[in-house]
């Protein structure tokens, strides 16, 4: 059995990795302008963490500690390369790796390496699938197997596309830097796109036992204000409808879990426990973004309001919120986005229309497991006991957070009985 020393440095280097992940590589690729070499190095300064640090504890400033740790691996990683000489040579002269001076590992500059790692990613010469990936990868540090569910396609193609991705910045000399004003809108819809992927990922985690990563969440609002602060006095709509879409979702993250971890559904969760500050901070956004135009996010964000200012769940304006999806459906079409809007018309209309509506979906999503817990809980509303069990069950194959797993199995115990 581990002692208690080395349980402390274990959960340590866990806290370090989920939370500064991102920040250590990014600040390592300004340091060694390769993206392979800071990852791989910054994966070796792990394992070196958690061997030193069982005799030497803690250090003041972990993050410091892994970057300087990364840096010297990286260094020699390069230095076993071919052509070392002219390599390393080219990295003096451009500042990357400093000869006489030691960096600094600890700042928080606004844009910070992040904030460059992020346009870097979101190069137009990537394809948008690309673009996303990498970034999730190289900044959030999501495994493979996370960014593939989010994009709703097998593990193996999404490892090919990061590779790839990879080996074009690489190739294409793609500079590491935040672009100039006049190139940033083409890069905003990526750059947006990643970030909220982010949150996604926080908001219901692909797998463990918790359903919601604070700390994926806080860093996707973190991003989505250096963003609009970056393009501040007149940021885009769609920066602001993201910001605002993040705080409202946010909003609820201490209602949507009991005492005990499991998921809480909307309507059931205690609005005394959403954060109405965050709320309070929300909307005025809202507002400023649809006065922008009905972007998707902006649409999102006004679908988002409407639950948060209901004071009771049966005070939600079904009615809108399912003409808000009408627009979003024209504007962006996308299965999530239907699956989305016939739970909002099962509130208004019967089970049975939505039931209807959602077997359309079913070569679409057939593989994805909230298709099946919402047709399921159509099914258990009509009374359906045996056919929701089986779109249960279905949905139980195919769930990968425990939290998620643990309601779908009292829902399936609830018709069963």
């Amino acid at each position: 059995m581990a002692s208690n020393a080395e349980s402390d440095v274990t959960q340590a280097i866990a806290s370090v990795y989920r939370t500064e992940w991102g920040r250590i590589v990014a600040t390592l690729i300004r340091l060694v302008g390769d993206f392979d070499v800071a990852e791989e190095a910054a994966q070796e300064a792990f394992t070196a963490a958690l061997n030193q640090w069982q005799s030497t504890g803690v250090p003041n400033l972990p993050r410091a500690w892994i970057i300087k740790t990364a840096r010297y691996k990286a260094i020699d990683r390069l230095r076993r390369r071919t052509r070392l000489t002219e390599k390393l040579e080219w990295y003096a002269a451009s500042g990357l790796i400093p000869t006489t001076e030691e960096p600094t590992y600890d700042t928080d500059e606004i844009p910070d390496d992040r904030l460059r790692l992020i346009f870097t990613c979101c190069h137009p010469a990537l394809a948008i699938e690309a673009q996303v990936a990498l970034t999730l990868r190289m900044l959030g540090g999501l495994e493979t197997d996370e960014i593939a569910r989010a994009f709703l396609v097998p593990t193996a193609t999404m490892a090919q596309r990061l590779v790839r991705a990879k080996r074009k910045i690489r190739d294409a000399g793609i500079p590491y830097r935040v672009p100039d004003t006049t190139d940033l809108p083409p890069r905003v819809e990526a750059v947006l796109t990643v970030i909220y992927l982010i949150f996604n990922e926080g908001y219901a985690a692909t797998r463990g036992e918790a359903m919601v990563r604070a700390d994926l969440c806080t860093e996707a609002i973190r991003l989505g204000r250096l963003v609009r602060a970056l393009m501040t006095p007149q940021p885009p709509a769609q920066v602001t409808a993201l910001v605002a879409l993040m705080l409202l979702h946010d909003s609820r993250r201490d209602a949507r879990l009991d005492e005990v971890g499991d998921l809480v559904l909307l309507e059931d969760q205690d609005r005394r426990r959403w954060n109405r500050q965050q709320i309070t901070e929300a909307l005025p956004l809202v507002e400023e973004a649809l006065r922008g135009g009905t972007s998707p996010f902006a649409l999102q964000a006004a679908i988002a309001a409407l639950h948060c200012q209901a004071a009771r769940a049966q005070e939600t304006d079904w009615l809108q919120i399912v003409h808000l999806y009408d627009l979003l459906e024209r504007l962006q079409p996308s299965p999530i986005v239907s699956l989305n809007r016939v739970v909002a018309i099962s509130m208004i209309d019967s089970p049975q229309t939505a039931l209807e509506l959602i077997d359309r979906l079913a070569p679409q999503l057939d593989g994805y497991h909230l298709f099946h817990a919402a047709r399921a809980d159509l099914l258990r509303r009509m009374g359906a006991s045996v056919e929701a069990a089986q779109s249960y069950a279905i949905a139980l194959v195919l769930v990968t957070n425990e939290s998620e797993r643990r309601f779908l199995e009292r829902r399936l115990r609830e018709v069963q009985a």
